[in-house]
């Protein structure tokens, strides 16, 4: 009899420990995305001192942090003891707190400057993106930042098709099988929830935000950025 898999040790299909190159051969422009979010918490008007990653999995994002931001200190949080685990060993730095396994709507207290959250939250249903997004906003000092990327679902059947077919030749030519391809994208509406780009702009204007922006934009997938408090104009 042949052995059984594993057990999934996060919410996507790649274990742990083969995260960093499965997600690469999912998620398209998922480097870039990093390299937005990176320059952009670079052009505000003051670094930051305390920075927040929820949904950190592996940790790349503040890895890629660290030597660019020496004077901030970062806390990490994911709900998979895995993927914390390959974290605290890239993220070896007294600059970094690894927080116990939690999702985002159970942070513990805290204050800070900048508030990241890449692709972690659409696993939620509505309700619960509300709840995740208001406790970043929570987090945030005033005047603090949170920048967050995430699906976006096309505005019409059209689009959505054709984006479904565009992503599966994404996949295709980056290496993945038929079979591969065909389970991803039956996660679709099913494991993972797409907002709107209109639906994420509004999500993230009734948490509280007195700015909120488009940072990026591809067919599937946005980063944004929102500002709390009354540090600029709305």
């Amino acid at each position: 009899m042949a052995d059984e898999p594993p057990p999934p040790d996060n919410a996507t299909p790649h274990p742990a420990v083969a995260y960093d190159a499965g997600v690469r051969m999912t998620i398209p422009y998922y480097d870039a995305i990093h390299e937005e979010v990176l320059s952009f918490v670079e052009a505000l008007p003051e670094r930051p001192r305390t920075w927040l990653d929820t949904g950190c999995g592996t940790g790349t994002l503040v890895a890629r942090a660290l030597p660019r931001f020496p004077e901030t200190r970062f806390a990490v949080a994911d709900p998979s003891a895995a993927m914390l685990a390959v974290a605290r060993q890239r993220l070896a730095d007294p600059r970094v707190t690894v927080l116990p396994p939690c999702g985002t709507s159970d942070l513990p207290p805290g204050s800070f400057d900048v508030v990241t959250a890449i692709q972690c939250h659409h696993y939620l249903d509505r309700e619960g993106r509300r709840a995740a997004v208001a406790v970043c906003f929570d987090r945030l000092r005033p005047g603090g930042v949170f920048v967050t990327s995430e699906n976006v679902r096309p505005l019409s059947r059209a689009g959505l098709d054709l984006g479904l077919r565009y992503w599966a030749r994404f996949q295709e030519r980056a290496g993945k099988s038929p079979s591969e391809v065909a389970a991803q994208l039956a996660r679709f509406d099913r494991e993972y929830l797409p907002l709107t780009l209109e639906e994420h702009l509004r999500l993230y204007r009734e948490a509280g935000f007195v700015a909120v922006e488009v940072l990026w934009y591809s067919y599937f997938q946005a980063a944004f950025y929102a500002v709390k408090g009354d540090a600029w104009e709305a």
